[in-house]
């Protein structure tokens, strides 16, 4: 199964990559992943990445492209994988869709997840991160149940900078929802509701649409 997960913050991708790439035992590709595997590493495309963000700029497409073509050739990926957070755009998508051409290794399916900014303000503004260990929780505690730590709002959780980050989705990412949509591999899942149930949902579609 060759996937690709796209929808805004908050609704909830990174959870179900983790979950789907578990039920068909596919790697879970993201590109933070991939960046930070090249900068440990200290590859010639995470020497050319490093120099960009020392910079303050933003890594052009051509890097990321390369690192993630890159990253698909590994031999995990013969039988399948699961990209998050890539492509970004539709530049993105047009480099990955030739690229998988090329290997005749085409994509089976974009599986977008939907829901409502006003809900994903309403998720992301309620968490709090613990201090000491990281954990997020998404209702309102006095401390960790973890580790006891203080609990504490971190910036880009706070509403106006979420709404921003919205806007920034929709003016970036969002238009490859309509390429995928024209290249007919999109199917639209609901992010609301049990995670396990968002699950459910998501493998019976794609077994309708693969099989």
């Amino acid at each position: 199964m060759r996937l690709v997960l796209v929808g805004p913050p908050g609704a909830g991708k990174g959870t179900q990559a983790a979950l789907l790439a578990g039920h068909y035992k596919i790697p879970h590709i993201s590109t933070g992943d991939i960046f930070r595997a090249n900068l440990k590493s200290g590859t010639e495309l995470g020497l050319q990445a490093k120099s960009y963000m020392d910079k303050g700029e933003l890594v052009p497409d051509s890097v990321t492209n390369a690192m993630v073509k890159d990253r698909l050739t590994h031999g995990d990926t013969e039988n399948g994988f699961l990209l998050d957070g890539f492509p970004r755009n539709v530049a993105q998508a047009e480099v990955l869709r030739a690229f998988l051409g090329e290997r005749s290794r085409p994509l089976d399916a974009v599986v977008e997840f939907s829901i409502d900014s006003n809900e994903i303000i309403k998720r992301l503004s309620s968490r709090r991160t613990c201090k000491a260990c990281g954990k997020i929780f998404a209702a309102h505690l006095d401390k960790c149940d973890a580790c006891g730590g203080e609990l504490y709002q971190r910036d880009d959780d706070k509403e106006d900078v979420i709404a921003r980050r919205l806007e920034v989705y929709a003016e970036q990412t969002a238009p490859i929802v309509t390429f995928y949509r024209g290249e007919g591999l999109l199917i639209t899942i609901s992010a609301l509701g049990d995670v396990s149930a968002i699950t459910d949902n998501v493998i019976r579609a794609l077994n309708s649409k693969v099989n």
